[in-house]
């Protein structure tokens, strides 16, 4: 099974000389709207930017193309005519942002397949605080 970390990074901004420390802005991307805005809160208490939740495909690709995130947390199982694994192929084409996987699956096909798209890495769900911060 696969590990579960994430790995939200910290964006470095040189101004004048001066390097600023700036937290990740982020998407989520799932389908169930508890779990999805459960884990916006639990990011935004731990001092993370959440720009934004939704729910398919579709809404994320325009969402992110508008956004400019610097990291998206995709489920794999959406629901709709597209999983989240097309969908991140997507995104990481057109705007070659990075993803992370969030996935309740034991389907080895099925993570397998996902692995191929180079993520930054999965979260298992159910997922506790200590998996979503660094």
């Amino acid at each position: 099974m696969w590990n579960s970390i994430i790995l939200i990074s910290f964006l470095n901004i040189t101004i004048n000389g001066s390097v600023i420390t700036v937290k990740s802005k982020i998407i989520i991307v799932e389908d169930e709207v508890i779990i999805a805005l459960d884990l916006k809160l639990r990011l935004e208490n731990l001092g993370y930017n959440v720009l934004d939740t939704v729910f398919n495909g579709q809404d994320a690709i325009k969402k992110i193309g508008k956004t400019t995130p610097d990291l998206v947390l995709m489920d794999i199982q959406l629901n709709g005519d597209r999983d989240g694994i097309d969908v991140a192929k997507q995104i990481h084409t057109l705007f070659n942002i990075p993803f992370i996987y969030l996935t309740g699956s034991h389907d080895n096909s099925l993570l397998e397949r996902a692995k191929q798209t180079d993520p930054l890495g999965f979260v298992t769900k159910p997922f506790d605080e200590t998996e979503i911060q660094k």
